[in-house]
């Protein structure tokens, strides 16, 4: 059978009540695919703790192993993407929701859903940014492909002091853009403006129904928040601006107008980090090397072992985490 490893696998019974459980698996336990990883570093994101708490229906396939991103080295390999002892980087591609994913010492998976490690990141660097850093960092994409420059005007970030919020804020600040940041935890202030935010504003100024056309406040926007949120950062968006919407915290709808698409040529960009093409994954991750200043990775990281992950992953849907969080899988 096989050396064993500890794995967390969350099931549901025939009524669909869920549980969560620490289990020991062997290799001959996972799912299909044509590459065996050793995990070393993983990360609980939001979409982590919605699956091992069931507050959302994020796992589709019964049990699973959640775990959407991770780093680690390739034990085995048959499609010949990659040899043995070569350190590999995944996000997304259902991983954690439809496949068995990174809260195990193992995982096998399908060698196009990866990509190499960026050389001058370790497995914990690459957890510290992880899925909501890569999607900081193509949100930001989508500003500059649409022509957005520090010149431009400030770029508000919502969710501030989440995942995808902090590093947003830390590379567009170090690309030399006015960024202000929203939040509902004012006591976090200091802290974002660390990271590189000029002016700091309460959530509640945009979470709330608003005009269909505001004061034109900000050339563009990185919203992990949507709903009201995203309806109040088009309405004040300037002339020609973009918005990249990359998350659904506040809720799904969008309750706004055409007005600032069609009186303000505002552009709403739509980010998806699953199943990006592996061109764009890599650039991605390049730019993060070039781009991300990973001497404020120790400020925006915190690390745990596998035994607290599923603590960690309630805290993160309670709304109590801020930043990344690396998990050893070593420790």
């Amino acid at each position: 059978m096989g050396e064993t490893f500890k794995a967390i696998q969350v099931s549901r019974d025939e009524e669909k009540n869920q549980s969560v459980d620490i289990v020991e698996l062997v290799t001959d336990d996972l799912m299909e695919g044509d590459v065996l990883i050793e995990v070393e570093a993983t990360t609980v994101n939001y979409k982590d703790g919605l699956a091992i708490t069931g507050k959302s229906p994020v796992v589709r396939h019964w049990p699973m192993v959640p775990g959407v991103d991770l780093a680690g080295t390739v034990i085995e390999c048959s499609s010949g993407a990659f040899k043995t002892g070569d350190k590999v980087l995944l996000n997304g591609f259902g991983v954690g929701e439809t496949h068995w994913g990174a809260y195990a010492g193992r995982a096998r998976l399908k060698s196009d859903w990866l990509i190499s490690l960026p050389e001058g990141f370790t497995a914990k660097q690459a957890m510290g940014i992880g899925t909501a850093g890569y999607t900081a960092m193509l949100c930001v994409m989508a500003l500059e492909r649409n022509e957005l420059t520090p010149d431009s005007g400030p770029i508000i970030v919502t969710g501030a002091n989440g995942g995808v919020g902090t590093v947003a804020i830390s590379i567009l600040s170090k690309l030399g853009f006015d960024v202000i940041a929203s939040t509902g935890r004012a006591s976090e202030a200091g802290f974002l403006k660390e990271l590189g935010a000029s002016e700091i504003i309460d959530r509640n100024e945009l979470s709330e129904p608003g005009r269909p056309l505001g004061k034109e406040r900000w050339a563009g926007a990185v919203d992990a928040v949507g709903s009201h949120t995203l309806a109040n950062l088009l309405a004040q968006t300037k002339y020609g601006g973009t918005v990249a919407a990359c998350g659904l915290a506040q809720g799904f709808d969008l309750p706004a107008t055409v007005m600032p698409f069609i009186l303000r040529n505002v552009t709403l960009a739509g980010i998806d980090s699953v199943m990006a093409p592996k061109v764009l994954r890599e650039e991605a991750w390049q730019r993060l090397a070039r781009d991300l200043d990973v001497s404020k990775l120790d400020a925006l990281t915190t690390e745990i072992g596998f035994d607290d992950i599923i603590r960690t992953a309630t805290d993160i849907v309670d709304g109590k985490v801020r930043g990344r969080v690396i998990v050893d899988m070593k420790a």
